[in-house]
């Protein structure tokens, strides 16, 4: 019984954070970046990635501060979720639409994913975790930051893709159905969006609250079926959290703008690694003014094929001319698709 109640609480909860962060947190976020007068790079580098990323941020948070020693599900969140983005991410949005990307952002992006998945290899290697280590993480993010606002002066290329002005976003239907008291609930306790800066603070309260309960169900799913929590984060918690990155890329997909969905994907991936770890790390060192023992040694395995993920996909844009299609597409779904049954499997042999 307690199972069952585990695994409800999980679906709801996935599904809730999908439509604070879609319908409230990033439209919040939307309207603060354009009061700011913040281009659409810079836009999209911090408060976008804030948006699309917090889930991964609160469930590594919580998972520190929690009563015992639960390190792992927050590293293994961000690794699989860096993996499900990285994949799946853009292997859908290539499926629902055949697009030209922008070859001076990608590459900037890129560039900066491979590394911070390179300092990710190196911080867990020995399974400890320092404060210089976590400083070290959050310090190459405001690196990535400067280098965006000045990208353009170095190669000048528009600010991004075309808009198709025609796409609606679908209704409910189905047994999206059954989400519908939900959506009631949700529309009751928000305030108008009209009003950013309290929808935002609300959103940040309900993202919290709905990580808490993801990592508690992840751990009461661990012990009842005594699988390694790192596993469930590797798997389930991870291609929960991303459930927004993934709504919001395909539908920026359909609507034409593929080059955006690429860069949702890689630069969720690169705030997840360098703050999503790196901040909660560094509070935590300094707090406690001791190392953090991770258990993640383990992941050493997804962190590697995560970087030649990284790799395979940027050589493949070079050779397809920077173009993505659907043959691409399920490709990459295919190999995550193998990628999860091996760790399945692995937990049997």
């Amino acid at each position: 019984m307690a199972l069952i109640l585990y695994c409800l609480a999980l679906i709801i909860s996935f599904y809730l954070l999908a439509e604070v962060s879609d319908r409230y947190f990033v439209v919040s976020l939307d309207k603060i970046a354009e009061r700011l007068k913040m281009s659409h790079e810079m836009a999209g580098a911090t408060l976008m990635a804030i948006g699309s990323s917090a889930p991964e941020l609160f469930v590594a948070i919580i998972s520190l501060i929690r009563a015992g020693d639960h390190a792992a599900i927050g590293v293994g969140t961000i690794v699989g979720s860096a993996l499900f983005n990285i994949l799946v991410i853009i292997g859908a949005s290539a499926v629902v639409r055949s697009a030209r990307l922008m070859w001076q952002p990608v590459v900037r992006d890129f560039i900066f994913y491979a590394l911070s998945v390179a300092a990710l290899f190196t911080v867990l290697r020995d399974g400890l975790i320092t404060w210089v280590e976590s400083l070290f993480l959050i310090i190459f993010y405001g690196g990535y930051l400067l280098t965006v606002m000045n990208w353009k002066r170095l190669f000048n290329h528009a600010d991004g893709d075309l808009m198709d002005d025609g796409y609606e976003e679908p209704a409910l239907r189905g047994w999206k159905k059954i989400f519908i008291p939900l959506h009631f609930v949700l529309r009751k306790l928000f305030p108008n969006p009209k009003r950013y800066i309290l929808t935002f603070m609300f959103s940040i309260g309900a993202i919290a609250f709905l990580c808490w309960v993801l990592v508690e169900s992840a751990i009461g799913i661990s012990l009842i079926l005594e699988i390694p929590e790192v596993v469930i984060a590797l798997t389930v918690l991870a291609i929960g959290t991303s459930i927004p990155d993934m709504v919001s890329s395909v539908i920026v997909a359909r609507q034409g703008r593929g080059g955006m969905a690429v860069s949702n994907a890689v630069g969720s991936n690169i705030f997840d690694i360098l703050i999503g770890l790196g901040f909660p790390w560094l509070i935590i060192t300094v707090v406690e003014d001791k190392p953090i023992l991770t258990h993640a040694e383990g992941l050493n395995e997804s962190v590697i094929l995560l970087f030649a993920s990284v790799a395979l996909i940027f050589i493949t844009f070079v050779i397809s001319r920077w173009r993505v299609n659907k043959k691409l597409g399920y490709t990459l779904i295919f190999i995550y698709a193998a990628y999860l049954v091996r760790e399945i499997v692995g937990l049997y042999y």
